[in-house]
């Protein structure tokens, strides 16, 4: 039993790096990451590696997804023309 959860979850963690590599919108691969970090977490737990798991969990599951996406809006706002009404050109 545990042999097919391994199985299953390298597969699945190999078509989520895979996904991760190919997608181009920013928003999109940081969704796929923390899938991503998901299937490793798992995968660390039934390889009986709790501490890794929840180091996986917490950093590639929440905190590189977040940071991403944080980067993403800052250059999104820095891009975008100002379109204050007191500024004269």
């Amino acid at each position: 039993m545990t042999d097919a959860l391994i199985v299953i979850d390298l597969l699945l963690t190999a078509v989520s790096a895979t996904a991760a590599a190919l997608t181009r919108d920013p928003v999109r691969q940081a969704a796929v990451l923390a899938l991503l970090g998901l299937c490793l977490a798992v995968l660390f737990t039934v390889l009986q590696a709790p501490d890794v798991a929840l180091s996986q969990l917490g950093v590639g599951s929440a905190i590189t997804p977040l940071l991403i996406l944080l980067t993403v809006r800052r250059v999104r706002r820095a891009e975008r023309p100002d379109d204050h009404p007191d500024r004269q050109e």
